[in-house]
């Protein structure tokens, strides 16, 4: 009796171990987003992102860190700014593949932009992972971070393109840096219909003026494409009238859903 329930025991442990082993090794994938102010490290599993965290776009300080705390098998890598020799480097000494996002790398959609060399790989992508999320759909992708990005993917997958606007952060400083006597205004605080102060009406400007210009370009686009979808990310938090907010669907993940589509569109090149 002993021995057997020595057995048993022994079983256990090791089941419990080959199950421990599996869910700390599986294989996951590493995306980095490397942004105008930051890099984004997010981890994948299949289809789904399980963590995110921010760090420096130069330097891209914590990704020793982060590579070691999971069992990546293979990475991709977008930037804005290009990638620094260092980072380069840190990227080359992985010991995992990272595929580069260039232009010249193959993606599910077509891309019907005339200047693809100019084209924001985060632009691109997130216009491939709102593909993913609502397939067969036209749909508008407004990414509010350091610009306001509107651009369009319609419901053959054919990314037209769209436009570039400054963002909130961008507006607030240069009202301040190309005047001589207007302050620089923090983003958060009252914002009524119509500024009592300086203060106010700066504030309400700015953040009134990128409500209504997103939602002027969701009108006109819908005049296009009665059924457009909205899909709004970025780190910029806008309040909308509450028919304009029930239409959008909010994805802070949009641009890595993309970048982690086209890592696996790409399987057998990396």
């Amino acid at each position: 009796m002993a021995i057997f329930l020595l057995r048993n025991v022994k079983l256990s442990v090791l089941l419990f171990l080959i199950s421990t082993k599996k869910c700390t090794f599986a294989p996951v994938k590493l995306i980095i987003d490397i942004g105008n102010t930051v890099a984004k490290l997010v981890a994948f599993d299949g289809e789904e992102p399980i963590e995110e965290i921010k760090t420096s776009n130069e330097t891209l300080a914590a990704l020793p860190a982060f590579a070691s705390k999971y069992h990546f098998d293979r990475g991709i890598v977008g930037s804005v700014i290009g990638i620094p020799d260092a980072v380069e480097e840190m990227l080359t000494s992985m010991p995992f593949p990272i595929l580069r996002f260039t232009p010249d790398t193959p993606i599910p959609i077509c891309n019907k932009y005339k200047s693809p060399y100019t084209l924001g790989s985060d632009r691109l992508a997130a216009a491939v992972g709102a593909s993913i999320l609502k397939p067969d759909k036209d749909i508008l992708i407004i990414d509010a971070g350091t610009c306001i990005t509107y651009d369009v993917i319609d419901a053959k997958k054919n990314y037209w393109g769209g436009n570039i606007a400054p963002g909130m952060q961008m507006r607030l400083h240069a009202l301040h840096e190309y005047t001589v006597r207007l302050p620089l205004v923090q983003a958060e605080g009252e914002v009524p219909g119509l500024g009592y102060n300086t203060e106010t009406a700066i504030r309400s400007g700015v953040l009134r003026g990128m409500k209504y210009e997103i939602e002027g370009y969701i009108k006109s686009m819908r005049a296009k494409y009665p059924h457009l979808l909205v899909f709004l990310t970025g780190g910029d938090k806008i309040n909308f009238d509450t028919n304009i907010k029930n239409s959008i669907f909010a994805d802070r993940f949009i641009v890595s859903r993309g970048l982690n589509k086209i890592l696996d569109y790409n399987y057998d090149k990396v």
